[in-house]
């Protein structure tokens, strides 16, 4: 019996949860019998005070008596995707589905540990955004722009395309250009929040850049292999970026992380980084309002490194995809029978509604896939949105190397400009396996399969 099974019969998360570990490890110690601990604990838990004299359940009984009541009798219903999921990811979709203001959930494929609620998981709320629930990197997307190159220019011209990203973005922490990109998103209302007045200017100066972390641009060739996306079948040239709406955003998250906090002083510690805003107030509408406005933002950053990296090669775009995700849509959903309003976080997780068409990367030496989706209840219209952390970026730091990263990358022909060691390849789930445990979330349309990348320099701090 585990954390997840006694968050399902109801122990408090804290001491209670503490104590039922100890208790369990006493009982089986002591030669209790193995099959009978799920009944142990509930009987403690209907009624504590009949064991407070228990030397071996007392201490989780007085835990028990003194632990305010829970957010909610039992945790939000979820569905994971995949095998062998972090457990520590696991247990934050738990948290996140004890929450009051919780109606649904779920867990994909390349799910691993996050800020409150874990990389990958999706959560539906009734009336409540949660900037955790959102992320730092608000409204993070991927694009890719097929251009009409020659497919040979990855192998021939390579200086060239590799010329056109160092010219035309930036990465890195604080990355700015010193002539500054135009964009109409220049000419919203940046007073919706005072997060954002305060930082218009900033956000100017970021604006085309590409940020640091799992961020980068890339050229490679793309596989099309379903005419649905407007393209004949067959082998082209391609741009791929991902990144989203850098330090304005990250401000945006701190700041309303923060209010949300403050207003629920009810919630245990293990939630606070859950805490939410409603909607029907002026601070919900207000972060709402701020959120959106980085969607924008995010999606200007992006438009900008296309534009600007197509006209510097020359180039006509022939295909145009994007999509995003660390955001909160106002969707409608049936849930536990019935159809509601909800408020929809995608925590590192690709919109997949039927039809709705995506883009799913997978490392810098490993595939990704234009997809479709298939729009599945269950996982409220959601897939993969990459394919997932295996190692967190202080053990890669600590136990990989250049030289194993290097020789993987000359086995895929992959160029590197420039990178940290915690984002080469083998920090990284199997993208196949990520693709194959989402086969009923999504089909796919095409395959990307990088050439040449960039990211933010070795030793730049992550931002996402």
């Amino acid at each position: 019996m585990n954390s997840k099974d006694l968050i399902r019969l109801g122990v408090p998360l804290g001491e209670p949860m503490a104590r039922a570990t100890e208790f369990i490890a006493d009982f089986c110690l002591k030669g209790g019998d193995k099959t009978r601990l799920r009944e142990e604990v509930q009987a403690v838990l209907r009624n504590p005070a009949a064991f407070v004299g228990d030397p071996l359940r007392g201490a989780l009984a007085k835990a028990l008596r003194a632990a305010p009541p829970p957010p909610r009798a039992e945790p939000a219903r979820y569905r994971a995707w995949g095998e062998g999921l972090e457990e520590e990811a696991v247990m934050q979709m738990e948290k996140a589905c004890l929450l009051p203001v919780s109606v649904a959930g779920a867990l994909m494929p390349d799910a691993h540990v996050g800020y409150g609620l874990p990389i990958g998981g999706v959560l539906a709320t009734e009336n409540a955004v949660i900037p955790f629930a959102v992320g730092v990197d608000i409204a993070c997307r991927m694009k890719m722009t097929v251009l009409d190159l020659r497919l040979s220019d990855l192998d021939k011209r390579q200086d060239r395309l590799a010329r056109a990203i160092e010219t035309e973005t930036r990465f890195g922490v604080g990355a700015s250009f010193k002539d500054r990109r135009q964009h109409d998103v220049l000419d919203a209302d940046w007073s919706v929040s005072p997060v954002t007045k305060q930082n218009q200017d900033r956000a100017w100066a970021q604006l085309g850049t590409s940020g640091s972390g799992n961020h980068f641009v890339e050229f490679g060739q793309f596989t099309v292999l379903d005419a649905a996306l407007g393209l004949e079948p067959g082998e082209y040239l391609a741009l791929l970026s991902h990144s989203g709406s850098r330090g304005t955003g990250a401000a945006v998250c701190d700041y309303y992380s923060k209010l949300a906090v403050k207003k629920h002083p009810e919630l245990p510690k293990e939630l606070l980084r859950l805490a939410w805003l409603p909607l029907d107030t002026a601070e919900g509408q207000e972060y709402w309002a701020a959120m959106e406005l980085m969607g924008r933002y995010a999606a200007a950053n992006h438009a900008l490194i296309h534009r600007h990296v197509a006209a510097h090669l020359g180039a006509q775009v022939l295909l145009d995809l994007e999509n995003h995700h660390n955001f909160a849509w106002k969707e409608r959903h049936v849930i536990d029978g019935v159809e509601r309003d909800v408020i929809v976080h995608r925590k590192g997780a690709t919109p997949a509604g039927a039809g709705v068409k995506g883009i799913i990367p997978g490392s810098m030496a490993s595939p990704g896939f234009v997809v479709r989706g298939k729009g599945s209840a269950e996982s409220l219209n959601s897939a993969a949105h990459g394919a997932g952390r295996c190692m967190s970026r202080t053990h890669a730091e600590k136990t990989l190397s250049w030289k194993e990263a290097n020789r993987v990358l000359k086995e895929r022909g992959v160029t590197l400009l420039s990178a940290g060691l915690d984002e080469v390849p083998m920090v990284y789930k199997d993208i196949h396996q990520v693709m194959a445990a989402q086969s009923d979330l999504v089909e796919v349309l095409g395959r990307f399969d990088p050439r040449l990348v960039k990211m933010a320099p070795s030793g730049e701090r992550p931002e996402d």
